[in-house]
């Protein structure tokens, strides 16, 4: 069984969790999506993770914690026995407990097992229990890890005391959980629908019910990119995933991920990955 879907895994469509692991190579590109991700760091003497610009070196049994729409990637570290979870941050919005305690550890990234081990080893028995459930071939296997991962955040909640007072209840990168709901609700629609008439950011902002202007600060501080740098972003993301389809022309990649134009599909294509689109499907497909 391929266990290293990582990344590239379609949540937002099919279902509320996932888990990955085994993946060979040692590093992954800074990127940013919608839903979470929990990683249990491997063994090995090296594991750099960066989140939100701050980088951690760190060691086997900590805990990465990556919340919805975070700027993070990975410099070097074992991603063979690490273990990935992603959760949909739709799961994570249908129940207030979990809200709160999401907004509570907004700004947590790292548990580590040397100054937190009773909470990494608690931590740690649930995700290897997940892991055993995902790979299983039972029915009910989603159902089973969905319900871990709210023991997992139930653990979290109960070891709060830990980190008070360097985590502030009332700090969510300065953003109230309405704002962040609204501009969870604006990004899910994007990706959602590529080939929409009006994407500008003030359809957004609009669509967001804030202003233009403060759609743009909000989503510069929170993506660390402008608006349209990241609307390219997720179109490229698309665009990868359709090329994959041997069938489908490259005018027809461009038109489904919202390109208005083969010139400006290629062009961008070409800054990104350093090669037309073409190319990449020959070099990476095996076209």
């Amino acid at each position: 069984m391929d266990m290293s879907h990582y990344e590239s895994y379609g949540f937002e469509n099919y279902s509320a969790f996932n888990l990955s692991t085994g993946y060979k190579e040692r590093n992954y590109k800074m990127h940013w999506h919608s839903y979470g991700e929990f990683i249990l760091v491997g063994p090995g003497k090296t594991n750099i993770y960066t989140v939100n610009q701050k980088k951690y070196s760190l060691v086997e049994g900590d805990f990465v914690l990556v919340w919805p729409m975070e700027m993070h990637g990975i410099e070097d570290a074992d991603r063979e026995h690490s273990i990935v979870i992603q959760f949909s941050n739709s799961f994570m919005s249908s129940l207030f407990d979990l809200q709160r305690i999401m907004h509570f550890y907004r700004n947590l990234h790292i548990v580590c097992i040397n100054s937190h081990p009773e909470l990494a080893a608690k931590l740690k028995k649930i995700t290897l229990e997940m892991k055993d459930i995902f790979f299983s071939e039972e029915s009910d296997r989603e159902l089973r890890c969905c319900m871990l991962l709210m023991k997992f955040m139930q653990t979290l909640d109960e070891h709060r005391n830990e980190f008070v007072p360097e985590l502030d209840p009332k700090a969510v990168n300065g953003y109230t959980d309405d704002v962040m709901r609204r501009m969870m609700m604006v990004t899910d629609y994007i990706k959602n629908n590529l080939t929409a008439d009006d994407l500008s950011q003030g359809a957004m902002a609009e669509k967001a019910g804030i202003s233009k202007d403060y759609f743009s600060r909000i989503f510069k501080n929170l993506t660390g990119m402008n608006y349209s740098k990241w609307l390219n972003t997720v179109r490229l993301e698309k665009a990868i995933e359709l090329l994959s389809q041997n069938d489908m022309t490259l005018t027809e990649v461009a038109m489904l991920s919202g390109f208005q134009s083969i010139p400006s599909f290629n062009r961008v294509f070409r800054e990104d990955k350093g090669m037309a689109p073409g190319e990449y499907r020959n070099l990476f497909i095996g076209g």
